[in-house]
This record gives C-alpha cells, sequence and structure tokens, in this order.
C-alpha cells in the first residue's frame, strides 16, 4: 500500500521546486542571450545550448511526477501549462542564439534593449514561482510585473520593425532586414510566453485565495 499512497500525496514541494528551477534557467537562457549579444561567439551558444538542454530534463521530470501522482497541490492542468509556458520561454530564447549564429546577424541596439527586458520578464517570474508557496499576494505581484515588462517588450518590438522596413536599398539588404524580422519575432514570441506564464501564476493564485 506504501506506493498507493505516495501517488495520492499531493507532492507540492516537488512540483514547485521543479516549476522554480524551470524559472531558473529561464533566467539562465536570457543571461546567455545577454553574453551572446555582447560578444557572439560559439562558446556562448553552446552555453545557452547547455542551459536549454538542462531545463528540457527538469520538464521531463515534472512531467513524470505529473504522471505519477494523482492528487496534485495546484490544478494538474495549470503545473502543466505552467511548465510549458515557461519552456517555451526558453525554446524561443535559445533560438534567438541559434538563428542569429546561423544566420550571421548582427547584434544591435534595438536587440540589447528587448532582452534586457527579458532578463527582468524572466526574472519576474522566477521570483513569483519562489513565492507562489508562502506569499501568493508577493507572486502575484511578482507576475504583474513580468505583464508590464512583456507590454513594453512588444512595444519595442514594433518599433524595430517599422524602423527595420524603411530605405530598402537592394536585394541584399532586404534579405538582412528578414533575418533581422525573425530575430525580433523570437524575441516578441519569448515575452508572449513570459506573458502567459505570468497570466498561469495569477490564475492559481486567485483559485488558491
Amino acid at each position: 500500500m506504501d506506493w498507493l499512497k505516495r501517488f495520492l500525496k499531493p507532492r507540492q514541494s516537488n512540483f514547485l521546486r521543479l516549476l522554480v528551477q524551470q524559472g531558473e534557467h529561464a533566467v539562465a537562457c536570457v543571461d546567455a542571450l545577454q553574453a551572446y549579444l555582447k560578444k557572439p561567439s560559439a562558446k556562448n551558444v553552446a552555453r545557452g545550448r547547455q542551459v536549454e538542454k538542462d531545463a528540457d530534463e527538469i520538464r521531463r521530470i515534472l512531467i513524470d511526477e505529473l504522471n505519477r501522482t494523482f492528487v496534485t497541490p495546484i490544478d494538474r492542468e495549470d503545473i502543466f501549462a505552467l511548465s510549458r509556458a515557461i519552456d517555451d520561454f526558453i525554446d524561443y530564447v535559445y533560438n534567438t542564439i541559434e538563428e542569429m549564429e546561423v544566420l550571421h546577424v548582427e547584434p544591435d541596439t534595438g536587440f540589447t534593449e528587448m532582452v534586457s527586458l527579458l532578463y527582468d520578464a524572466a526574472s519576474e517570474v522566477h521570483l513569483a514561482l519562489q513565492r507562489l508557496q508562502d506569499h501568493p499576494g508577493v507572486a502575484n505581484e511578482h507576475a504583474m510585473r513580468a505583464k508590464a515588462l512583456e507590454n513594453r517588450v512588444e512595444r519595442l518590438y514594433r518599433q524595430n520593425i517599422a524602423a527595420l522596413f524603411q530605405g530598402a536599398e537592394d536585394v541584399e539588404h532586404i534579405m538582412g532586414m528578414m533575418k533581422h524580422r525573425e530575430v525580433l519575432r523570437h524575441l516578441s514570441n519569448a515575452a508572449d510566453q513570459g506573458d502567459r506564464a505570468a497570466d498561469i501564476i495569477t490564475d492559481i493564485v486567485v483559485k488558491q485565495s
């Protein structure tokens, strides 16, 4: 009967610990992107790749925990959706590094500003996850800050896209514009996933209040 008790017992510490670890890796992945923007190199690409790989392993463990647990401290769907949003955030950030390397896209001020905001948003989501169990009200505050940062990223995205498509000169210039647009889209998509993670956190807080 011991296995049944383990199956039925809520594994609150396990799920929250794994979500916090995912949040930590989200911050680390943006940090790797910032390092790449400062110094594009194979070493910094590898650094981002390792963070993404480690984050995938954490998500695998979390999903395995979900599959082996009948009673969860947070709605099963919320745990899964929150984990997936953070994982998607990390994927978009890492894909930004990889595509900049493959497409030979040079860092510029627009990228740097958006990534700085993404770092702050990831940090707020990470803090929200850390506070979720014992201080849900504080967790909600951090989630709202993350959402506000996403709005700022989207404003910068639109500004950069508008500036990018002014004054096309020749085919080579247009190709460069297309490459830059793809990178900007990755950053915008990462911000969307950070916003989604923040929304799920606020939903969890409301359900538990």
